[in-house]
């Protein structure tokens, strides 16, 4: 799992909850640049977490640059951000995001959005 956002505490928010569901295999970056580069070199990821507005590279740019690229292309990308208009919304799902969630977000709204993208049914 990658978890992408140029703010630490929020990818330290989303670890914390991602490893109180299991999931501790989790690599991070703090731009677009930096998530790129950890899913480039580690192929074997599983999701993508990402923000939208980063500098170097947003969250919006990488998404496209992971679904253009073939090892990448049906991987579960949720967006997690303060972008929560319904035109941004859209803007993202077509660029590929399987899931949105808007900040500020509970434990249980990330746990239930990754349930649904991984298929997971408890």
């Amino acid at each position: 799992m990658v978890v992408v956002d140029d703010s630490s505490t929020m990818r330290r928010i989303i670890k914390n909850t991602l490893a109180r569901l299991g999931y501790n295999d989790i690599l991070e970056g703090e731009n677009g640049v930096e998530g790129w580069e950890k899913m480039d070199k580690n192929a074997d990821v599983k999701v993508l977490i990402t923000d939208w507005n980063m500098p170097e590279m947003n969250g919006l740019d990488l998404v496209k640059k992971v679904r253009a690229d073939e090892r990448f292309k049906d991987i579960p990308i949720i967006m997690v951000t303060t972008e929560g208009g319904k035109a941004e919304v859209i803007t993202a799902l077509k660029a590929g995001v399987n899931n949105y969630i808007v900040k500020p977000f509970t434990p249980q709204v990330l746990k239930e959005k990754l349930e649904a993208v991984l298929g997971v049914n408890d």
